[in-house]
């Protein structure tokens, strides 16, 4: 079965969706210790969160770039996350989608979040013909998602190290069963709806 286009797959619970993103380790090890960000990271920046681990994993170059070594999988709240979804911009401009280039730069500045989409990635981290959501916070949307979103942070560099293993010894069948299991989030109504209009008329999502 060919998977949509555009669709946001994760792992998720009923009240809990996991999100990626790679730190230094100073930054990395405090965040899952403490299971709050350290104050040296900065709310004032845009934060990219990313609910595809192979996503992560071409991001991060399996934990091996700088500054990128500790890899972390955030559980944070669904409320969270549809909110940051309702409130987000497209991160480029789409001809027919908006009026016009300066309607969509006064959108953008002013929306909390930013929706990127970008191929998905294989185990080998070449990219596949769907694409995988990236979601951008920044302002209101930043402070929350580290003051009031997470529930749970954890530091998943071991399991990166040894999926990473097993694709280079050409283990893929092993790599493959410890992926985390992510599938097709089921979008609220009002997200999807929002959504749609940020990929256009092709975008196949699911809904509760």
């Amino acid at each position: 079965m060919t998977e949509p286009k555009y669709q946001i797959r994760a792992q998720y619970q009923d009240s809990t969706i996991t999100v990626y993103q790679a730190y230094s380790s100073r930054i990395g090890l405090a965040a899952a210790r403490d299971g709050r960000f350290p104050a040296e990271w900065k709310r004032d920046r845009m934060t990219w969160i990313k609910p595809s681990f192979l996503w992560m994993m071409y991001r991060c170059g399996w934990g091996s770039k700088e500054g990128q070594e500790t890899v972390l999988a955030v559980e944070i709240s669904r409320e969270g996350f549809e909110w940051a979804l309702r409130h987000a911009c497209l991160s480029h401009y789409e001809h027919g989608l908006h009026t016009d280039i300066g309607t969509w730069k006064r959108q953008l500045k002013q929306a909390p979040a930013r929706v990127q989409w970008d191929p998905e990635r294989d185990l080998h981290l070449q990219p596949l013909p769907h694409r995988s959501l990236q979601l951008g916070l920044t302002g209101e949307a930043a402070h929350l998602y580290a003051d009031e979103w997470i529930v749970f942070i954890t530091d998943v560099t071991p399991l990166v190290r040894r999926v990473h293993a097993h694709v280079r010894d050409g283990e893929l069948d092993t790599a493959r069963q410890l992926l985390p299991h992510e599938r097709p989030y089921p979008v609220s109504d009002e997200a999807l709806t929002h959504l749609y209009r940020q990929a256009g008329t092709t975008m196949e999502m699911t809904s509760p």
